[in-house]
């Protein structure tokens, strides 16, 4: 045994020896004194040092010098902003010169069919890539660019799991036809329009699976995608892996806890008896209403939420090609009691270069699968409204054991009265199965006998169905009178694309650089709906069934030269075909043209180092818009099936099912937006400073609307027309910093703001400027809207009396103004006062980072926007009628004692408040490390998300977007935006 010991001793200590004589030949330190320069010999002043490996380092100074310690034999890393690293080994004396960076200066942005360098874009387009320190909680792709971009406006349709959101490209540019902008998923234009269980489009796609996105916004930008590019487009780009990349495993997941952030105060039970004793007297048919439970109906409604989100990703690249595999979990409980959303995702990206790489594929295949839980949002209001002195349950069999309004004297139920808020969540089911797939099938292939010349070929298809199930029982409030309901709708679509263009590309010579493209697209799009209901005895079954079908067809171009790499030309020209209008209006042409000149590489600017970059950009287009709301076939005569019930009876036994004709108008045709854009980038010094400002006007004509026609022209009063025109104009800055770039320092700033007007110029083939078109359907009167469309104004502009006020500032129940001066107060006497739109959006984020620590938030801000508060004015009159209405008891919020209204004042412009806001979207706090277990790269962080809001409007939240059912700025049931703290954590393997 000793001498086996005795070996191991003659092995190590050698060894160790060994050991001892590098580790100490390593660690003799030696005195780095250096110069750092650009290819002109300038100096570079603050360029970053580092020992590779460690911590080390040190800046440059005003002369470009710097000094530090180093081990022999190291190798020290210098960086800086705007140039390529360069490495070099450790020596007494280093002169580095450090080398524009191409990839800054000449970053490719993909575009409209194929990808244009940064420098060379004369179009109004924005690029950014998600920021993975900085995004919050990410459910759908549209969360990902809120407030992060000048000119487009996101906003949620409230706090459910899964919602959808409206987003705008510069305010949008039509009045009834669609203001979405165009979506874009590697090349596959997608339908905006949503399926059952998923209202959001881009609740299809993993947002940890983008690598970018694309905003056109001018029509120099959007024209070559000519039809639906009127309102934009967003180009979305997802991940691929890296040729010959080693295998890499990822990781990302976090916990989220969601908790309601504030709500309407209304009464409790005590302050509700002395209201009611006090108003109406403790003898009065309320008070004998009123019960002994004390209830906080919001409590019993909200909840503190759960979520979470897994998401794995497999890349890398054999020789030949890159692959990208990810899977993606996510489950979010939504504050308002049983709203669910369970969303699994899996994609998978294939990259083959095949011929020496003149054949480049990509192939791309993204799947959803959703299971939602949709809450009754009516809870929401019916919460305000219940009697806090009622309990939640008292065991009524007929109600499956909750309270519900019964006639104290006959003891039946009471169909109009609020129904139970607990009820209405815990005993209907409304639930939803949704499934999407989106793939294309690119193939790029460039000549072996031409390489300048590309042909490209791209097959997609979008694939989505969704079927949403209802029901609730019989004995329950919501059920009692109908016996119950049972029943499904289900949507079916698809979407299938055929891509092909040829581009040719070629540098005659340093002064001349052709880019020619032409191409032709084919587009189907498919849609099938089909629902069946039923009470529960079976007594009043209804059924529906419908097809529906559009095509695309365009021929495209484009040309963009540039002269000695400082003067540029882009003009594109597309010819679009919709099965939506007439042969005789079906095509529609759509021009552009854009000029850039880069003032940079002129001798006056050429040699001004705190200038980096300077370009001027000009930009006329126009695009059209074909995608309207009332069906694929307005232009034909068309017939509707009667529904279950609608027979025409012959004799005593033969019913026959009936058909009506449906409105039409041969006539339609495109609407058309045209576009001139001036925008000015900037970059300063070696780019740490960027900034671009844009100014744009814009005017649409043959606006696609709804007007109505004289009884018998048509086989309805009201048709789809081209009647009207509106104007647009707005300005743009958006300027991103590196304010600090240290060896242990960097912050980052962006910030983003955008003033937009919109005014409409005509809404009848007359030009009647008098003529208003009334629109935004409210609560508080059968058909009553709030909102309406006229000359002069504002899209959806607020339609309303002017309130009188008493001397101490009250207003004064049922007096308005007279504004005509003609004795009475009558539909002559609406004004419009204020829209929905801001006039100004902003958006800001900071990311400082310090060593191993980060730290980010965002901000966002609308200006001079406007809400109707709608729950406010549906539950302000406090006359006995409205609190004790025909048997049963209904509470008020505090609101209502401001103004002391015994009835009802909906179109009263007391109800049209500001809602300007400065919202924190999210703060983050993280740490990074490196080689945990020597094999793991990760980080770990925490999130607040949305933790303030200031504004002044009165309502529960200023953010007002109600895409369901097309009302905008109305402040009606919203489904709060909750308080949620992450904790996430990822990891790299």
């Amino acid at each position: 045994m000793k001498q086996v010991n005795l070996r191991i001793y003659q092995m190590i200590l050698p060894m160790l020896f060994g050991l001892f004589l590098s580790l100490g030949a390593y660690a003799q330190q030696i005195s780095v004194r250096g110069h750092v320069k650009d290819v002109a010999g300038e100096p570079i002043i603050g360029a970053n040092v580092v020992v590779k490996g460690t911590t080390n380092g040190a800046i440059t100074d005003l002369d470009g010098n710097f000094v530090l310690n180093a081990p022999q034999n190291s190798v020290i890393s210098i960086t800086f902003i705007g140039y390529k690293p360069v490495e070099v080994k450790a020596a007494p004396s280093v002169i580095v010169t450090l080398e524009d960076d191409s990839q800054v200066l000449d970053a490719v942005v993909v575009i409209g069919y194929g990808t244009v360098k940064k420098n060379d874009m004369t179009g109004s387009v924005t690029a950014i890539k998600p920021d993975k320190l900085n995004r919050g909680l990410t459910t759908t792709a549209s969360d990902m660019i809120t407030g992060k971009i000048a000119g487009v406006n996101v906003t949620s349709d409230g706090g459910a799991p899964g919602g959808g959101a409206t987003i705008r490209v510069r305010g949008g540019s039509s009045l009834s036809a669609s203001n979405n902008p165009l979506i874009v998923i590697d090349g596959l234009p997608i339908d905006n329009e949503g399926i059952k269980g998923v209202s959001n489009p881009l609740s299809s796609i993993n947002p940890n699976d983008i690598e970018t996105f694309t905003v056109l916004k001018d029509a120099s930008a959007t024209a070559i995608y000519g039809s639906r590019a009127s309102n934009g487009v967003i180009i979305i780009t997802t991940k691929k892996g890296e040729k010959g990349a080693r295998p890499r495993v990822t990781y990302d997941g976090n916990v989220s806890i969601s908790t309601k952030v504030n709500e309407i105060e209304v009464m409790n039970a005590d302050q509700y008896r002395d209201f009611v004793i006090s108003s109406f007297g403790e003898e009065s048919g309320a008070a004998q209403l009123l019960g002994k439970a004390n209830t906080n109906w919001s409590d019993e409604i909200f909840r503190t939420a759960v979520g979470t989100d897994h998401n794995v990703t497999v890349s890398g690249g054999l020789k030949n090609m890159p692959y990208r595999v990810s899977f993606g979990y996510t489950n979010q409980n939504g504050i308002l009691k049983t709203s669910n959303f369970e969303r699994y995702t899996g994609s998978i990206s294939l990259n083959p270069s095949l011929f020496d790489n003149h054949l480049n594929i990509n192939l791309n295949a993204k799947g959803m699968i959703a299971n939602s839980r949709f809450a009754d949002t009516g809870a929401i209001g019916a919460a305000l409204n219940f009697d806090p002195t009622q309990p939640v349950m008292n065991g009524n069999s007929k109600y499956g054991g909750y309270f519900a309004w019964e006639n104290p004297t006959s003891g039946e139920f009471i169909s109009i009265a609020t129904k139970n808020p607990v009820s209405m969540l815990e005993q209907k089911k409304d639930e939803a199965n949704s499934k999407n797939l989106v793939a294309n099938a690119q193939f790029d292939y460039k000549f072996h006998f031409l390489p300048d010349l590309r042909a490209n070929l791209n097959l997609g298809m979008d694939l989505a169905t969704g079927t949403q199930d209802t029901y609730y029982p019989k004995e329950s409030p919501i059920g009692y009178i109908e016996n119950g309901k049972t029943g499904y709708e289900t949507i079916d679509k698809y979407n299938l694309l055929l891509d092909f263009y040829l581009q040719y590309s070629k540098d005659f010579n340093e002064n001349h650089h052709f880019d020619v493209m032409a191409g032709y697209s084919w587009q189907h799009f498919h849609r099938t709906k089909e629902n069946a209901y039923n009470n529960l005895n079976n007594s009043n079954p209804t059924s529906y069934n419908f097809k529906t079908e559009s095509y695309l067809v365009s021929f495209f171009g484009r040309l963009n030269y540039s002269f000695k790499n400082r003067y540029l030309v882009t003009a594109t020209l597309r010819n679009d075909g919709t099965s939506r209008f007439s042969k005789d209006n079906r095509w529609g042409l759509f021009p552009s043209v854009a000029l850039g000149w880069r003032l940079k590489e002129e001798a006056f600017l050429a040699d001004v180092d705190a200038v980096s970059d300077l370009k001027l950009r000009l930009g006329y287009g126009i695009t059209g818009q074909q995608d309207i709301q009332q069906g694929d076939y307005p232009y034909m005569a068309t017939y509707m099936s009667g529904l279950d019930g609608a027979y025409y009876q012959f004799g005593d036994n033969r019913q026959v099912p009936i058909s009506r004709p449906n409105g039409y108008n041969p006539d339609l045709k495109w609407e058309q937006t045209t576009t001139w854009n001036a925008g000015l980038d900037f970059g300063f010094v070696n780019n740490r400073i960027t900034a671009a400002l844009d100014y744009y006007y814009r005017e649409t004509k043959d606006l696609i609307n709804v007007i109505d026609v004289p009884s018998g022209t048509n086989f309805t009063n009201r048709i789809v027309s081209n009647i009207g025109s509106l104007k647009n104009q707005g300005v743009e800055l958006s300027i991103n910093a590196k304010a600090i770039s240290t060896k242990d320092w960097m912050w980052d700033l962006g910030f983003n703001v955008s003033w937009n007007d919109t005014e409409i110029t005509k809404l009848t083939a007359q030009d009647d400027a008098a003529t208003i078109v009334p629109v935004g359907y409210i609560d508080g009167g059968t058909g009553t809207m709030v909102q309406a469309q006229g000359v002069g104004h504002a899209a959806n502009s607020f339609y309303v009396y002017q309130q009188v006020y008493d001397k101490d500032g009250k207003p004064i129940e049922g007096q308005y103004v007279d504004r005509n001066g003609d004795g009475q107060v009558n539909e002559n006497d609406k004004y419009f006062y204020k829209k929905p739109a801001a006039d100004v959006t902003m958006g800001f984020t900071s990311k400082l980072i310090y060593k191993n620590w980060d730290l980010s938030f965002s901000l966002r801000a609308n200006i001079n926007n406007y809400v109707y508060n709608n729950v406010a004015s549906f539950n302000a009159p406090i006359g006995e009628g409205w609190v004790n209405n025909k048997g049963y008891l209904s509470n008020r919020p505090f609101s209502a004692f401001d103004t002391n209204f015994q009835d009802m004042n909906v179109l009263s412009d007391y109800y049209v408040q500001n809602a300007s806001f400065l919202r924190c979207d999210n703060i983050t706090l993280g740490y990074t490390f490196k080689k945990l277990f020597k094999a793991i790269d990760g980080r770990v962080y925490g999130t607040v998300q949305n933790p303030f809001v200031i504004t002044k409007y009165k309502g529960l939240d200023p953010e007002v977007a109600n895409a369901t059912d097309k009302t905008f700025g109305i402040d009606k049931n919203v489904y709060p935006r909750p308080l949620v703290g992450i904790i996430g954590l990822s990891l790299n393997f």
